[in-house]
């Protein structure tokens, strides 16, 4: 079994899957804040391929994007770092890009290699659903891997069914049309959405994205889905103090533990 439907067995709630940019704020941090984020209590980890034009992403992660970049951050070290993953870590860990450096790397070279270090799946905004189909939904199959597709508020009904359909793991709900970073709460338009996406009855998991910076928002998205991702603010603590004991702090007042 796939260890993102182990995550999400025995319908477990409120899963908090964390966002981190590969070689940030070190370049030789990214295995070590992987095994802190499971150690302190997260119960899914998502760690981003630094890249130079990432359009969809809030001013917090261009900005690790850029130094890690300058650190010397690329796919071919990253997936050299990776090999010591499953020795230290062992929840679910996806990988989360723009599709332009992993084309250059070799589309199915990344599936396998991804394999080989215990990638459990991608998340790949840019990658159109009919080319997923087409070119890549097989190659990732073959490896193993979950492609976790974005929905929005201004995605139709019809696209959401395609997407559940091709789907697994969970689908990823980008609470708003906007980039990535902490919007302060949760809005009723935004409810809305998350009402109207439930009454769907779709098949799969689903965790909310985009704005869940602190406990408040991130048990209030929970109510609507099954858990969620924090992706900036964790980024704004590793700016300022990346020390293990830093990464416990911040994980264990998100889930409430004291």
């Amino acid at each position: 079994m796939n260890r993102i439907d182990q995550a999400f067995e025995s319908d477990k709630k409120d899963i908090l899957n964390v966002y981190f940019t590969a070689g940030y704020p070190e370049l030789d941090d990214t295995v070590r804040i992987a095994r802190a984020l499971e150690s302190a209590g997260a119960d899914m980890i998502e760690i981003g391929i630094p890249f130079s034009d990432p359009v969809a992403d809030g001013p917090t992660i261009q900005e690790s994007s850029t130094k890690a970049l300058k650190n010397g951050m690329n796919l071919k070290l990253l997936m050299k770092q990776l090999e010591e993953l499953r020795e230290q870590v062992t929840i679910p860990v996806l990988l989360m890009g723009y599709i332009n450096p992993i084309l250059q790397y070799g589309f199915e070279a990344f599936c396998k290699d991804c394999e080989r270090v215990g990638v459990d799946g991608l998340i790949l905004p840019d990658m159109p659903l009919y080319e997923y189909e087409e070119l890549y939904q097989e190659v990732l199959e073959q490896h193993g891997l979950y492609n976790i597709f974005l929905i929005s508020p201004q995605t139709l009904e019809d696209r959401i069914r395609k997407i559940d359909e091709l789907s697994n793991g969970f689908v990823y709900m980008v609470s708003s049309s906007s980039i990535t970073g902490a919007k302060g709460d949760i809005s009723a338009e935004q409810v809305n959405y998350f009402n109207r996406v439930n009454s769907m009855g779709l098949k799969n998991k689903r965790l909310i994205g985009f704005g869940i910076s602190n406990r408040e928002t991130f048990v209030e998205a929970s109510k609507y889905a099954d858990g969620a991702i924090i992706g900036s603010a964790f980024i704004k603590l590793l700016s300022e103090n990346a020390s293990d004991n830093n990464i416990k702090k911040f994980i264990q007042e998100i889930k409430g533990v004291s």
